[in-house]
């Protein structure tokens, strides 16, 4: 098997995050009950014209910017024409000819290195409407007519399921991050398919299409099944014609839907009813030099702050975290924000079911806790005691820490304490003294009993250490 070369390419359409559809004015909203998101323009009723949605081109062109494409200036929709009952006007509107963008690339890490997956086009084009399956009856949902899509084809430059699940994390990153998709998998708004083919040469064999993949490993779980299965034909000589399969994630298999006797004719030809749209030098930059803070440049904020690597990864793969720690950059220490955040917050919010926006947490309170912590004014023992108040009242950090008759211990009082527990337990000192690193754990227990907690940690550490080598 290991004679076999995988070369796999990747299509994935991302619903674009714009308040209407790209033809219409109905609403963009994932959820609603069925067929209340729709117009006589999204049910294909005859007469009716299509009116650009501005926005729509917005996030095409950002998308296509952070995919590092060159950008078709002059642009014309085309006319898409097939049979299906989910197309409600029997042609789909799209970029056939001129697409927003060519030629661009995502680059991946490998375990040889960088790779870039090269991007062949990046096109806009509306959604078609939902089909539902039950009981022998097929039922068709129009809220999905008309939402904005970028469709991103890349080349055949992917040769494992390992590269294929990094290209489109990374893929999802780009987008997310530059808020052009919220890219929910689970919500259809980022839809993968991929082409996998297996050769002990060069020259690419059939290929197998395999949609209706659920979730980013699933695409991983899918191209290995493939190589299996295709392998496994190829050793006993059997041959296949290209077909289109689905992922069924019951069995983790990949499933026939039909085999591609032709290729599919869609004479395709311009749109007469959208005229042509055409994007300027200074509309083009002045939308790279907007685009949101990336993933990237957000990671090396984080790693200068000093924010460990892990948890670097952990805020990036929070939008909302990233968001929120952002407001705070170079206000207050990263570093003990990033912990709160990731830590006892996250554990609150995630036991409450809640959202930081939906508690009372304000950017002023988060900046006194913050900051208190990192000058000692309180300790992470005090923080989980008054967490849920933190949270949950409109009271000043000062306030609920009075309410809690919590008052850090000064210095003086801490000195004084450190020093009682040395002359109480000379063995203990002498043991430091002669390099045993435990004896010191043993006293710094012992003042923290003494001081019930309210000293600052790293306060007595310093101080006993400083007394002990005296």
């Amino acid at each position: 098997m290991s004679n076999y070369k995988t070369t796999v390419g990747i299509e994935v359409h991302a619903e674009l995050k714009t308040k209407t559809k790209i033809f219409s004015d109905s609403a963009n909203h994932y959820g609603k009950m069925a067929n209340t998101c729709t117009n006589v323009i999204d049910l294909g009723y005859p007469g009716t014209l299509p009116t650009m949605n501005e926005e729509v081109i917005h996030l095409g062109l950002r998308a296509a910017l952070v995919l590092n494409c060159e950008i078709n200036k002059h642009m014309h929709f085309d006319r898409k024409n097939y049979f299906y009952p989910d197309n409600p006007k029997n042609y789909q509107i799209t970029q056939n000819r001129t697409p927003i963008g060519v030629n661009g690339y995502v680059e991946i890490d490998t375990e040889n290195g960088k790779k870039k997956i090269r991007i062949h086009d990046i096109h806009i084009e509306e959604d078609t409407c939902k089909s539902i399956h039950a009981d022998k009856k097929s039922m068709l949902d129009y809220n999905r007519a008309g939402v904005p899509l970028v469709e991103i084809v890349t080349e055949a430059d992917m040769n494992s399921a390992e590269e294929a699940v990094k290209y489109l994390e990374k893929l999802r990153e780009l987008l997310l991050y530059a808020d052009v998709s919220d890219c929910k998998i689970e919500e259809g708004s980022m839809r993968c398919d991929c082409n996998v083919s297996v050769s002990k040469t060069d020259k690419l064999n059939t290929k197998v299409e395999v949609k209706n993949i659920g979730s980013i490993s699933n695409v991983g779980v899918a191209i290995k099944y493939e190589e299996e299965r295709q392998i496994a034909l190829y050793e006993k000589g059997e041959t296949f014609k290209e077909q289109t399969r689905r992922f069924d994630d019951k069995t983790m298999s990949t499933i026939l839907m039909r085999v591609k006797e032709t290729g599919n004719d869609y004479r395709y030809f311009p749109e007469p009813d959208i005229p042509f749209v055409d994007l300027t030098d200074e509309y083009i930059k002045e939308t790279k030099e907007n685009l949101p803070m990336s993933a990237e440049q957000r990671r090396e904020v984080y790693k200068e702050a000093g924010i460990n690597d892990i948890n670097v990864e952990k805020i990036i793969q929070n939008r909302n975290i990233s968001d929120y720690l952002n407001k705070f950059i170079k206000k207050i220490n990263l570093v003990i924000a990033s912990n709160l955040l990731l830590g006892d917050i996250a554990a609150y919010l995630n036991k409450t079911e809640m959202n930081l926006d939906q508690t009372k947490l304000t950017d002023e309170k988060f900046e006194d806790v913050v900051n208190y912590l990192d000058s000692g004014k309180i300790n992470s023992k005090i923080f989980k005691e008054i967490l849920d108040d933190v949270m949950e009242s409109n009271d000043s950090i000062d306030k609920i820490l009075d309410n809690h008759n919590i008052k850090q211990m000064g210095e003086d009082e801490v000195i004084d304490i450190i020093n009682t527990v040395i002359e109480n337990n000379p063995q203990s000192v002498q043991d430091y003294k002669n390099g045993n690193e435990r004896a010191i754990k043993f006293l710094m227990g012992q003042i923290m009993k003494e001081t019930k907690g309210n000293a600052n940690p790293q306060m007595v550490t310093d101080k006993l250490t400083e007394l002990l080598n005296k």
